[in-house]
């Protein structure tokens, strides 16, 4: 999975790819598992073969904020990990049986420090999670609650079909009571949306 994500960024032959096969870790997690805690050493970036990741904030008063999804042939890293001693900036739990490859930052260092190649795969894939974390900052920003749970629905309706009403409206930043009401409203306006309960069954309302 690793090299066909990591060969996907680039339209250019990846020299030494070889590299990766003896340096990928496999995990088995079940549903609800720890992949990685908030403030540990994990400088790696890891692929989901199967399965689904989700990236959460954990505050001091015990509230929990989802930033983030991660599902089959997709990559994410906590990159303040990547740095010298950094350590990772929030945790990671499987939302159902996933298998993630974990490989070491420092493999894809020591690959582009050696091939022009690597480094615009490198580029590339930063290039990504910046989009990304620009997007999402900008949602949350400047769309409210509603908005924001339209845009999820609208644009990631695959991936919300595969989540419980917890994990979305921590996604959204509302309450689980919050996201009743604004499904609710958005199913008065005749938008259609799905009921998803806890055991993850979907319910066409």
């Amino acid at each position: 999975m690793a090299k066909r994500v990591l060969g996907e960024l680039c339209s250019e032959a990846l020299p030494d790819e070889h590299r990766l096969d003896t340096a990928v870790h496999i995990k088995h997690l079940q549903a609800g598992d720890c992949l990685f805690s908030a403030e540990e050493q994990h400088p790696n970036v890891y692929f989901i073969r199967n399965g689904m990741i989700k990236m959460v904030y954990e505050t001091m008063d015990g509230n929990a904020w989802i930033k983030a999804f991660s599902e089959e042939g997709k990559f994410f890293a906590s990159l303040m990990a990547l740095e010298p001693g950094g350590k990772t900036s929030f945790s990671t739990y499987a939302v159902c049986d996933t298998t993630v490859e974990q490989l070491p930052y420092k493999v894809l260092i020591e690959l582009a420090n050696s091939h022009p190649v690597w480094q615009k795969v490198l580029r590339r894939a930063f290039e990504i999670y910046g989009f990304k974390k620009e997007t999402r900052e900008k949602e949350l920003l400047t769309l409210s609650p509603e908005e924001r749970y339209v845009r999820f629905i609208k644009d990631r309706e695959e991936l919300a079909g595969r989540l419980t009403d917890r994990d979305i409206a921590s996604y959204i930043r509302v309450t689980p009571v919050a996201l009743c009401r604004i499904k609710r409203r958005v199913r008065d306006m005749g938008t259609l949306i799905y009921c998803i309960d806890d055991r993850g069954e979907n319910h066409e309302n």
